[in-house]
């Protein structure tokens, strides 16, 4: 096996895991680990991570929360409309030719630190 298909894999197994603890793995865990890591292109990076996700990854994580009494459907459905015209416009907005690579890290940068400090400070 190549060394970039063991790296995917191992990203992809980490951001399986943290998609499983915290409900997060695209945007905060492959995204940042193939730009900084890899040292892939951000936007590159974002359609990879997008592209992952395709396919229902979450399926078993969400049977076992299920089971277990935390997961609430309509919920989770009301979500999954706003992500599905969000991520289509966010991926507008983030091809237009005026928004570089380098704005996206400082964007995405900026939201991680808002996010942090907000559950740090919560």
């Amino acid at each position: 096996m190549s060394n970039i298909v063991i790296q995917m894999l191992l990203i992809g197994l980490v951001a399986g895991v943290a998609g499983g603890m915290f409900g997060i793995g695209g945007g905060a865990i492959m995204v940042p680990a193939m730009v900084l890591l890899l040292g892939l292109d951000q936007k590159f990076a974002t359609g990879t991570s997008i592209a992952a996700q395709i396919l229902p990854i979450g399926i078993l994580g969400a049977a076992v929360y299920y089971r277990s009494g935390n997961l609430n459907i309509k919920y989770a459905l009301l979500i999954a409309a706003g992500l599905i015209v969000g991520n289509l416009f966010g991926a507008l907005f983030a091809n237009q030719p005026f928004i570089s690579s380098e704005t996206m890290k400082k964007l995405y940068g900026i939201f991680l630190l808002l996010l942090g400090a907000r559950y740090l400070i919560n």
